[in-house]
């Protein structure tokens, strides 16, 4: 039997209303929503998915003891950002399996965003601060990964209210328990 690997899409639409609140969704929707975000990663069913997985694995092991982050962590993290594709990419400029941003990279020295051990690296630097700027909790961090640290200062140390930081820390954190628990 042969496994055939489809990449998978996940779409994001957006919409302000008249109150000014921003709503997010991966489904279609007519009206008012506007396409922001097209991406494609793939689906952990996928042989593309479980290859990358085991070939990035060792390097997210080695990293994230080097700096004394959770590997289930990074793979959570990853899982959500990118699928495990190193060639992922946002229409915000974000890049990666870590899906790094231009600003955070440099910031942690990171000079190739595109280079997999690199991302990890950098990712997992940010990650590391951001565990030590909100007392070890893993659901604000990872808040603060997807919506950014000041959203989640400016909501009072709670995970800001937005759809998709609410979906994406649920998701990453289902996935970081599996794998902590798994290993």
């Amino acid at each position: 039997m042969s496994v055939l690997s489809y990449p998978v899409y996940a779409d994001l639409y957006v919409y302000r209303d008249q109150y000014g609140k921003l709503h997010m969704t991966d489904k279609v929707k007519k009206g008012k929503f506007t396409l922001l975000k097209k991406t494609r990663t793939y689906s952990p069913r996928s042989t593309v998915y479980r290859r990358n997985k085991r070939k990035f694995s060792y390097t997210i092991k080695r990293i994230a003891k080097k700096y004394k982050v959770e590997s289930a962590l990074i793979h959570a993290i990853i899982h959500a950002e990118s699928g495990y594709n190193p060639k992922a990419k946002s229409n915000k400029g974000a890049v990666g399996l870590m899906q790094l941003m231009p600003a955070t990279a440099k910031r942690y020295g990171i000079n190739n965003r595109w280079d997999p051990e690199s991302n990890i690296r950098g990712g997992t630097k940010y990650i590391k601060y951001l565990i030590k700027l909100f007392n070890n909790d893993l659901k604000l961090v990872v808040a603060a990964y997807n919506a950014g640290e000041n959203a989640v200062k400016r909501y009072g140390n709670k995970i800001p209210p937005y759809n998709e930081t609410e979906k994406y820390v649920v998701k990453v954190m289902e996935h970081y328990n599996k794998g902590k628990y798994n290993n």
